[in-house]
């Protein structure tokens, strides 16, 4: 049998792959190099989610359209890739589907994709399609072993095995007995809470300054001194403070609690655990609020939106709302977040419904609807009373700008318009009676604004606006004329007189901070679980001392009281016993 008798085959041409090549460079670069740049990643958050999937779209439209491929061959890769990503997501683990799919497991198939064109692109179309798609799964398959826990605050997923225990008590077998009441504890409480020294989120008036004695500044020499340290539940709040009571909100399973901690030893007082379960990819599961301690009670806001006043010495249940039901609204995207205000006998809160369902207050006794205005539609702030112009009043961030109202009456006395199309997580920053600071994340930066009074009615002066602070969802600290706080990824320092940056140094990620005012201090706890003293000083960057306090990532606030300090995250949390200075 001769050559000439043997069946030709069907002439093809080797793939096109530069462009693949090209697009999956974009998707690395993309991916990899923001973190890298000062500011990217928190001005240019949306390069490194966005930017690769668009690229994979176009990978997938290069195979179609100019690859060179046959047509069996590209209907085969396309269907393909299709069907091994459906079934590699339906496979992993549960926290590996929804926007990481896109974000990471899309772009890992499409780069391998791009990667075994170019490996197997002389091969015969059916070898080379089969060793196309094996690339791509192998790539994609990875995923089947990994687990996400969240984002970091440069918007990157946190990922580790499939298999590595849930840290803290959050997983959905938790279960809590709940601890013994004794009468002496339920006695103790009612007394600490006529004076609670950190009644709420950032203290009293949400400024974040803390009264402590002077602190020895070389923790080298003198470490803090821990009393405990212990797995808790899920969730970004704080702490609230009364006494030898520590107060504050965790998801356990498929419980929202709250909890009294004894605050010497860690042991818990009393738990209330309510079934609801707020969990999200960025984020994570869990409360965000902070409780608030006040006539007398705890009033809380899970991350579902139920508002709840707790008897202070047992945990109780009172009264209680639900924002889905009064207002119209399901939670937000990160949950409802904002922490109760108690003031003129109400309690002020933001509900985020529509009309005039945005910023809702109720009685602080029967929890009946005392008044409501219209709010912006999303807002991760708390509402604040601030001294403005002499007078008592509530301020509220949102994506609208900023309300100034009367505390007793909901009467909205400024309505400061600025208009944001992402989201606000940050508290007003009032200076002297009459300057008012609006911080907003990304790229928008912080603006003061001064509020001057005309007739019954309060308006408002722009000073100035900059960029050089952009803090994200990281709080500001005002002190002797200087701003400071995060600008991006990094601490920095800016003139309260014109919004000019003085230094920009020193790296804690999404840290949050308190002042320390009687020693010009602030104490900063990192997003990597470090807690730093810095000095409050407009000439540089003085990083005085740091220790490690925590593990893992760290976005709820410090507390500090007296000379304790309280930290938690999403997994733990601990008491330290600061140095005194002799």
């Amino acid at each position: 049998m001769n050559s000439e008798s043997l069946p030709s085959q069907a002439p093809f041409k080797p793939l096109r792959v530069w462009p693949a090549l090209v697009l999956a460079a974009i998707i690395v670069l993309c991916r990899y190099v923001p973190p890298f740049i000062e500011g990217a990643s928190s001005q240019y958050w949306f390069v490194p989610i966005f930017f690769p999937m668009v690229a994979s779209a176009l990978i997938l439209v290069w195979w179609l359209a100019g690859s060179r491929a046959t047509g069996r061959e590209k209907l085969i890769g396309f269907l393909g890739f299709i069907v091994a990503i459906a079934v590699i997501v339906l496979l992993s683990h549960p926290s590996m589907r929804g926007l990481i799919t896109s974000y990471f497991t899309l772009p890992l198939g499409m780069v391998a994709f791009g990667l075994g064109a170019l490996f197997n692109s002389r091969k015969q179309p059916p070898q080379r399609v089969a060793g196309i798609l094996t690339w791509s799964v192998l790539a994609m398959a990875i995923t089947l072993f990994m687990r996400a826990d969240g984002v970091t605050g440069d918007y990157a997923f946190e990922l580790q095995s499939r298999w590595a225990p849930n840290p803290g008590l959050d997983s959905s077998t938790a279960t809590t007995t709940a601890p013994s009441k004794p009468a002496t504890a339920s006695t103790a409480i009612d007394a600490a809470l006529a004076t609670a020294e950190w009644p709420g989120f950032r203290g009293a008036d949400r400024m974040g300054h803390a009264k402590a004695p002077k602190l020895a500044t070389d923790w080298k020499a003198n470490p803090p001194k821990l009393l405990w340290k212990k797995p808790i539940g899920a969730g970004w709040s704080s702490f609230a403070v009364a006494g030898p009571f520590a107060f504050t909100q965790e998801q356990r399973g498929e419980q929202e609690t709250v909890v009294c901690y004894e605050l010497a030893t860690g042991n818990e007082v009393w738990t209330q655990q309510r079934a609801a379960r707020f969990d999200e990819a960025m984020g994570g599961p869990g409360p965000r609020s902070t409780p608030t301690l006040a006539d007398g009670a705890v009033f809380t806001v899970g991350a579902t939106g139920v508002l709840q006043r707790l008897k202070a010495s047992t945990g109780e249940v009172v009264w209680q709302q639900d924002f889905r039901a009064i207002a119209g609204r399901e939670p937000p995207m990160w949950g409802y977040s904002s922490s109760p205000l108690v003031t003129h006998s109400v309690v002020i809160i933001y509900a985020g419904g529509a009309v005039d369902q945005g910023l809702m207050a109720f009685d602080a006794a029967t929890g009946k609807a005392r008044w409501s205005v219209a709010c912006g539609p999303e807002s991760y702030s708390s509402p604040q009373l601030s001294k403005v112009l002499g007078e008592d009043t509530v301020l509220m961030l949102s994506n609208d700008g900023l309300l100034l109202l009367d505390p007793a009456t909901g009467k909205v006395r400024l309505n400061y318009d600025w208009k944001f199309k992402g989201y606000r997580a940050l508290q007003p920053t009032v200076i002297g009676d009459d300057v008012v600071l609006l911080p907003t994340p990304m790229s928008e930066g912080t603006r003061a604004i001064r509020v001057s009074k005309k007739g019954d009615q309060l308006a408002a002066e722009d000073l100035w606006t900059t960029k050089h602070m952009k803090p994200d969802f990281t709080e500001l600290i005002a002190h002797k004329g200087y701003l400071y706080g995060i600008d991006g990824s990094m601490f920095s320092c800016v003139d309260l007189k014109t919004g000019v940056r003085v230094w920009k140094d020193g790296r804690y990620g999404k840290g949050e901070a308190v002042l320390l005012d009687s020693q010009d201090l602030i104490l900063i706890a990192a997003e990597d679980g470090r807690v730093a003293l810095v000095q409050a000083d407009p000439t540089a960057w003085k990083e005085l001392t740091a220790f490690p306090a925590l593990k893992g990532k760290t976005w709820n606030h410090p507390v500090v009281v007296g000379d304790k300090l309280l930290v938690r995250n999403g997994s733990e949390a601990a008491c330290y016993a600061l140095p005194v200075a002799p």
